[in-house]
């Protein structure tokens, strides 16, 4: 039974790497001040944790992005690709436990973005992070806000670094707010649909015999034949 539980959590590695992938390579929008990316990748990382456990999702999602950016080669290798490897591991996180130190994660952003001169002058960018501080104490409940925590997560880990790894002037920044609020909110459902998804496919195949028990799924998120 063990052998047969670790060999279904490979399964859903193996698949997972796979999609991941190739979500990696259709790209939603561009972020400002670099050549570097938003992919379907950034909706589908953040629910590994929540079903093969958080250090397996952080390891794949990780190992996903770094074999990405090796097969393209050195011209995909840049400051804002690196940069890039690190935020989704905290969205990684924060979907998929409860846990109190996430908080700490949104209020350094914060503070580094603040301790900048220029992120000073657009200092209100920032309350962007307030949104997993939020979304904690409800993110049990209601999978759609589990979902903003997550993605702002990510969005704090990332601007606090942007801010000081590249000289975007003010502006910038104000121009960026409406972007965030559409992109955020459509990474949020995106998120949400693709753990819904996964959710209801593991289920099946659960339900089939192909699987066993080996994943942690919501049952309020099924289908009702399959509850």
């Amino acid at each position: 039974m063990n052998f047969k539980f670790k060999k279904e959590k490979l399964f859903f590695i193996s698949l997972f790497v796979v999609l991941g992938f190739i979500a990696l390579q259709i790209p939603i929008n561009q972020l400002a001040g670099s050549r570097v990316k938003f992919t379907l990748f950034d909706l589908l990382a953040p629910i590994s944790g929540a079903i093969i456990g958080t250090p397996l999702g952080v390891i794949s999602v990780l190992a996903i992005q770094i074999v990405n950016l090796l097969i393209h080669g050195a011209s995909a290798i840049e400051k804002g690709s690196i940069i890039r490897l690190f935020p989704t591991l905290f969205a990684v996180w924060f979907f998929a436990k409860k846990d109190g130190r996430q908080l700490l994660i949104p209020i350094l952003a914060m503070i580094s973005f603040n301790l900048n001169p220029v992120g000073r002058s657009v200092w209100f960018y920032s309350l962007f992070w307030l949104m997993p501080l939020i979304t904690y104490p409800f993110k049990e409940r209601f999978l759609l806000l589990r979902s903003l925590g997550s993605t702002f997560t990510a969005h704090a880990v990332g601007g606090a670094i942007w801010i000081w790894a590249f000289n975007l002037p003010p502006n910038v920044w104000v121009s960026l707010i409406p972007v965030v609020i559409l992109e955020r909110g459509l990474f949020a459902l995106g998120i949400s649909a693709s753990y819904i998804v996964f959710n209801n496919l593991l289920a099946v195949l659960t339900k089939q015999k192909i699987l066993t028990n080996a994943f942690s799924l919501d049952k309020k998120y099924l289908l009702r034949f399959l509850k």
